[in-house]
């Protein structure tokens, strides 16, 4: 049954709860503030200091996967960027760290490769500083990118509208408008910045017209609780001969990110425009495909929806294949990073990150011992967060 503006709150509180107790790494995913006050605690001089840059600030696998830019090219990027700051780069690689961990326990391997799988996370990221040369994918990963190359608008829709028809049903995932929610998106949709983001795109003339065809509120994963979050198909036209194309818009409020900032850093006040900022320095393909901008008075960001764009879901890897993944994906992020310093400061925070080492283990001691304490830390949140879930259901 479709759900009633008044009841979105309860509805996807229960549904918060019910997604992060089906796997502890479920949890670990929904968990990012619980990341940043185990990291409010730690002694500042623990853990490296890297140059400020903008980190994710909620680097986990999720938020990983094929993105594709204006001109139709793909690459894998970090495709989630709400907690984005300038901020120590460390953060990142811990969080990154903690997500892989938690994915190869799901996997049930051994925890000798999570060992492993953080020594590969280094080699991965330390190479990607010093080098623009991109790391052979592994597998898994390699299907995901290969699958978004293949798909079009009809796969896109039936993924995430159900049909191909220009409407959006309403049901489990999209809801019912308010009347000042239409009338806002109407507004919104008139104005030349929406309409110039949506004629950007290298297949679309300048001059296209543009026409908003559906409007719904969108309950996707944990990030919609307490925010505007919605799902806007649009009818695009560029001749009255040609049939119409369409494209279907996510509307995301941005709100303060529990990330830290470096002190001083010169970050936009503006919540929307701080996650575009980041997006265009962390990932390319992403950020120049976004507006922020304000719907109902509260900070929003506008992008296109593309086929190309999946989320990474590796579940039930091999131990290579996790070490592979887990190589690359560490590469991935340091990439983000690296393209924001120059040579020299990229040579010290690469010296900066490979000290502590250990005897007999392959990766900086701060780094083993940050992770295996979030898993204890999760792991306990994590079942007690299902005792309660299961004595109030």
């Amino acid at each position: 049954m479709p759900i009633r503006p008044q009841d979105r709150q309860r509805t996807l509180l229960e549904r918060q709860k019910l997604k992060m107790a089906r796997s502890s790494h479920a949890y670990v995913r929904g968990s990012t503030v619980k990341f940043y006050e185990w990291l409010r605690d730690v002694k500042p001089r623990s853990l490296p200091q890297g140059p400020p840059v903008w980190i994710c600030g909620d680097c986990h696998l999720g938020n990983l996967g094929p993105v594709a830019d204006v001109e139709g090219h793909v690459a894998i990027q970090i495709r989630d960027l709400d907690q984005t700051v300038i901020g120590n780069p460390a953060h990142d690689i811990i969080r990154l760290g903690l997500s892989l961990a938690s994915a190869a326990r799901s996997s049930d391997l051994p925890g000798v490769t999570t060992a492993h799988m953080l020594e590969e996370m280094m080699l991965g990221y330390t190479a990607a500083l010093s080098s623009t040369r991109k790391p052979a994918m592994t597998q898994p990963i390699q299907m995901v990118f290969r699958e978004a190359l293949r798909r079009k608008w009809r796969h896109l829709a039936k993924e995430r509208i159900d049909d191909v028809e220009p409407t959006i049903p309403l049901g489990s995932r999209f809801w019912a408008l308010r009347k000042e929610e239409s009338t806002a998106l109407a507004k919104l949709f008139s104005e030349d910045p929406v309409r110039k983001l949506i004629t950007g795109l290298h297949h679309r003339p300048t001059d296209a017209t543009m026409r908003l065809l559906d409007a719904a509120y969108w309950m996707k994963g944990c990030s919609s609780l307490g925010r505007l979050r919605y799902a806007v198909l649009v009818e695009v036209s560029e001749t009255k001969k040609e049939s119409a194309r369409y494209c279907l818009m996510d509307i995301k409020e941005a709100v303060k990110a529990a990330a830290p900032a470096a002190p001083r850093a010169a970050i936009p006040h503006d919540y929307a425009k701080r996650v575009v900022a980041g997006a265009c320095a962390l990932s390319p393909n992403l950020g120049g495909r976004m507006l922020a901008t304000h719907l109902l008075g509260r900070p929003v960001v506008l992008r296109e929806l593309l086929p190309q764009d999946l989320k990474l879901e590796l579940t039930r890897l091999t131990p290579a294949q996790a070490l592979d993944a887990a190589r690359f994906l560490a590469s991935v992020v340091g990439r983000a990073h690296a393209r924001q310093m120059d040579a020299a400061t990229a040579r010290a925070w690469k010296k900066e990150l490979l000290r502590q080492r250990s005897r007999d283990l392959d990766a900086p001691t701060w780094l083993w011992s940050s992770v295996v304490e979030l898993l204890s830390i999760h792991e306990l949140a994590y079942l007690e967060h299902c005792r309660r879930y299961a004595l109030a259901s």
